[in-house]
């Protein structure tokens, strides 16, 4: 089960060039996204967010940079994170060995960074619904792998009540507005 205490949400490559053309798919995948942020921070957890070749393909996209705020964002031209040392160095930095992945695509570098935090030693989760590939097949083929390889798939909401536990605390009471969003 997910721990505030101990978790880190990794946010992978968020970026339009990437992003499916099924405007409707695109815009609930980038909601759900947002949401995990926003929760994140509130918080307090860690946020790691990256960018796959930012000079060639563009940057993080306005929706998700507008949650961001001063995280800042690591390029990187490696498929899986942790291959990129920047991006290693940072979630060690973190001292937490749950990490929670949200972003894009699943079957190339959220699959390829969840399995490389598996062999690490990390207990790896990945938001199944804020997680995309522009193709539904290969959305289907990178959920099933990291599933077979020992990642928990968890929903959006499924993350953030274990993050919070129970009802009625201070952190429940500023989480809920995002909730509800």
């Amino acid at each position: 089960m997910l721990m505030k205490e101990n978790s880190v949400l990794v946010v992978i490559d968020i970026q339009n060039i990437l992003m499916p053309k099924d405007q409707e798919v695109t815009a609930a995948y980038v909601a759900q996204c947002a949401k995990l942020i926003r929760v994140a921070r509130a918080l307090e957890i860690p946020v790691l967010v990256t960018e796959q070749n930012p000079n060639r393909l563009g940057g993080t996209c306005e929706e998700i940079l507008d949650t961001l705020g001063e995280t800042p964002r690591l390029p990187k031209l490696e498929f899986g994170c942790l291959a990129n040392a920047a991006f290693r160095d940072a979630l060690e930095g973190t001292g937490r060995k749950q990490v929670l992945i949200i972003g894009m695509e699943t079957h190339v570098c959220v699959m390829q960074t969840a399995l490389e935090a598996l062999a690490l030693g990390y207990e790896v989760f990945v938001a199944r619904d804020a997680v995309v590939s522009s193709r539904k097949s290969d959305f289907k083929a990178g959920i099933n792998r990291m599933c077979q390889e020992g990642v928990v798939c968890v929903s959006t909401e499924m993350a953030i009540f274990e993050w919070l536990r129970k009802a009625g605390t201070p952190e429940f009471k500023r989480v809920l507005p995002f909730i509800k969003a």
